[in-house]
């Protein structure tokens, strides 16, 4: 499934373009606490597909590699990479 998945993420990265079907997501209110009736109370959760999340983490991954390799985030920065 992996070259599947390489293959498409070649594809959308080459023509600038992402599937209809990757940016859908499904969104479900979770509640954080007080009055259920008040929206609110209430935390969206967004879920997309599985192949949308881990395109996210391959990106992501090589992100990561690319910063430390050529020392783009300095110390005082080290939230953003997640580190």
């Amino acid at each position: 499934m992996i070259p599947y998945l390489a293959i498409l993420l070649d594809v959308t990265m080459n023509n600038n373009a992402i599937s209809r079907n990757l940016k859908k997501a499904k969104v479900f209110p979770i509640y954080k606490g007080g009055d259920r009736s008040v929206l609110g109370d209430c935390t969206p959760v967004s879920l997309t597909s599985v192949v949308c999340n881990e395109m996210e983490h391959v990106i992501a991954g090589y992100l990561r590699q690319a910063w430390e390799m050529s020392w783009w985030l300095y110390e005082g920065q080290q939230g953003f990479s997640g580190a």
